[in-house]
């Protein structure tokens, strides 16, 4: 189904999310976890929402240990924001879905830095 979140991982993870032009958040989470499972629909959601605007993806932390392990992920689930292929923003646990849009419309409001 287009817009909904789509699957990274450790082999697709450069090219997904570090060099992607947009803003991506990432959904770090789990088949176990209570949690995830009431995020999920929220950010299949956003992906609609912010299709063309906002690269919206899911990692499976048991899956994909290292990039877990990379960005510290203690807890799941996380959501990462990354702009210009770095981290801008973390949000961990479960949260509705406005906590979500006011992170992401801040992101998108900022300027891109130009280093």
């Amino acid at each position: 189904m287009a817009g909904l979140a789509l699957k990274v991982d450790d082999k697709n993870w450069e090219a997904e999310v570090i060099n992607a032009p947009e803003l991506v958040m990432v959904d770090f989470w789990a088949v176990w976890c209570g949690p995830c499972q009431m995020v999920a629909p929220i950010v299949d959601e956003l992906a609609q929402e912010y299709a063309g605007r906002v690269r919206v993806r899911k990692l499976n932390t048991d899956e994909n240990p290292e990039i877990a392990g990379r960005y510290q992920i203690m807890s799941i689930p996380t959501i990462l924001f990354f702009k210009n292929g770095q981290l801008a923003e973390r949000l961990v646990g479960a949260r509705p879905k406005r906590q979500f849009k006011d992170v992401i419309d801040s992101l998108l409001a900022k300027p891109s830095a130009t280093t």
